[in-house]
């Protein structure tokens, strides 16, 4: 099982990889009523342009869920403001009142976890499963590691005659993807109120319940007025209102490397911190000492979950020339074997992508990696069997790809593997940095040390040994045009943290 997603060191996700198509039933019963407010200055607001509205569509049945407001660069002035006022205060409160703050919000997420589980189901189509066991708790697991590290984190130190002060940076801009909606919301929000910072949240308009619940769970906790603000609308109408304002000191996004870019211009001429989580096209390199049937099992496995919607996930399997047509062999049983279906099943293992524009995506790129000459060996285009309505895509895998082939360079996000032979352990490693990415990377073998020496090879920002799950305390991010931000752990609240520097603190001996 490999870290193709924010998965814990230790989680217990087992799902059936068994042949079934379950009917959709996905249950539609979630309360909400704020759908179309916002969440400023402690309270829900009416937006300043009344009106507006983008519809929530559940993925799997294609029917309109809700709907939600949408903002305007007005709302974000309104939210920028308040937040801008609440850091005086919030700022200059105590390490203990913010672990209390953390630890009230820890006790409130954990009440209404089940609803978050629920919503994400309904809103991006993750298995019921998935949702219960990582996409919702993985936002439990961001607040407990980030309230210890706040704990024990140095702010002050002495360096010669100086003393070293690190401070909140300021009023936080934070955009956030649908993908894993509570894994990002709560690796921003979490470091930055360890941090003293106040906030806006712009969540994904495809993902937006979990996010109004979330906010819920906010103003349970007691966070003060101001500290966190949430709109919600697209990015395009937005995003560059947040990144431009004047009154913002640092954005943080996650999401494609084209936004990233849209962002990073929009912020530069306030020459405002940028944190960027982008894009990924991680390759998995199989050593010819691996378990073959394990690896390539699992690595296919890690490439669907989550419909393949992971900045992380395997997409590149990297598999030497003896062993590459027996490799082929198992990867198409193991995708024939992934089961797709209705979200709330229980023996579904992969549920339909976000919705229509993600579909459309996938299948092009399925299009065009047929018309490059690769060869489908599990999988193409059209929906599953029995699968009529729903954004379903076939988990699909290709054989015979080189690494020119745009379905090797460019992010798919969708459930598609590609395969790749190499020669020597050398060309392995070129073909893995030889991309615009540098999120993640995975290497497979037999020896630790062998694949530890590949791992260092490796131009990422993370490499997964034999299946290993990511740790929580490590740095989140990648190099190149994977981003250039880091979240999870120290290395995610020192990202809110400004350094200044006492000169003469301590009087030089007279």
């Amino acid at each position: 099982m490999g870290c193709g997603g924010p998965w814990p060191a230790g989680a217990d996700y087992k799902i059936p990889i068994v042949s079934a198509v379950a009917a959709i039933h996905v249950s539609e019963e979630i309360e909400m009523g704020n759908e179309l407010k916002f969440y400023i200055d402690g309270k829900w607001v009416d937006p300043v342009e009344p009106g507006k509205t983008i519809a929530v569509i559940n993925p799997a049945t294609e029917q309109e869920i809700t709907k939600i407001a949408a903002g305007t660069a007005a709302d974000v002035d309104a939210a920028v403001r308040v937040a801008h006022r609440a850091f005086e205060s919030f700022s200059q409160t105590t390490r203990e009142y913010r672990i209390d703050l953390l630890a009230k919000m820890i006790a409130a997420y954990e009440r209404r976890m089940p609803d978050i589980a629920a919503a994400i189901t309904l809103e991006m189509g993750a298995p019921k499963a998935l949702s219960e066991a990582l996409q919702a708790p993985i936002g439990l697991y961001h607040l407990s590691t980030t309230l210890e590290v706040l704990k024990n984190y140095k702010f002050e130190e002495q360096a010669g005659t100086s003393y070293i002060v690190k401070e909140p940076i300021g009023v936080c801009a934070m955009i956030a993807p649908w993908n894993w909606p509570m894994n990002q919301v709560l690796c921003k929000v979490a470091p930055a109120l360890a941090a003293g910072c106040t906030m806006v949240l712009k969540p994904s308009q495809l993902s937006p319940l979990s996010a109004l619940i979330f906010a819920e769970i906010v103003h349970e906790a007691g966070v003060p007025a101001g500290v966190f603000n949430m709109i919600n609308g697209a990015g395009s109408a937005i995003g560059e209102a947040m990144a431009k304002h004047p009154l913002v000191d640092m954005v943080s996004i996650t999401g494609s490397t084209t936004a990233g870019a849209a962002v990073a211009h929009a912020a530069a001429d306030s020459i405002k911190r940028v944190s960027q989580e982008l894009g990924g096209k991680s390759a998995n390199i199989l050593l010819d000492d691996v378990d073959l049937e394990v690896a390539v099992t699992e690595g296919v496995q890690s490439c669907m979950r989550n419909s393949g919607q992971t900045c992380t996930a395997p997409t590149r399997m990297l598999v030497p020339e003896s062993l590459y047509q027996k490799a082929v062999a198992i990867a198409a049983k193991a995708a024939q074997e992934v089961a797709v279906g209705d979200p709330n099943a229980a023996t579904t293992f992969m549920g339909p992508v976000s919705g229509k524009k993600q579909f459309d995506t996938v299948a092009r790129y399925i299009d065009i990696g047929i018309s490059e000459g690769a060869k489908v060996i599990a999988g193409g285009l059209g929906r599953p069997q029995g699968l009529e309505k729903g954004f379903y895509v076939k988990p699909t895998v290709f054989a015979d790809v080189t690494n020119n082939m745009r379905i090797a360079q460019e992010e798919i996000f969708g459930p598609v593997l590609v395969m790749i032979p190499y020669k020597t352990e050398d060309e392995a490693v070129s073909i893995a940095n030889a991309s615009d990415f540098g999120l993640s990377g995975y290497v497979q073998s037999s020896n630790i040390e062998r694949a530890r020496k590949v791992a260092k090879r490796m131009r990422t920002g993370m490499v997964c040994l034999n299946g290993a799950g990511p740790d929580l305390a490590a740095p989140f991010g990648g190099y190149k045009q994977s981003g250039n931000g880091r979240e999870w752990g120290r290395y995610g609240l020192e990202d809110y943290l400004e350094t200044k520097a006492v000169m003469g603190f301590v009087p030089a001996a007279q």
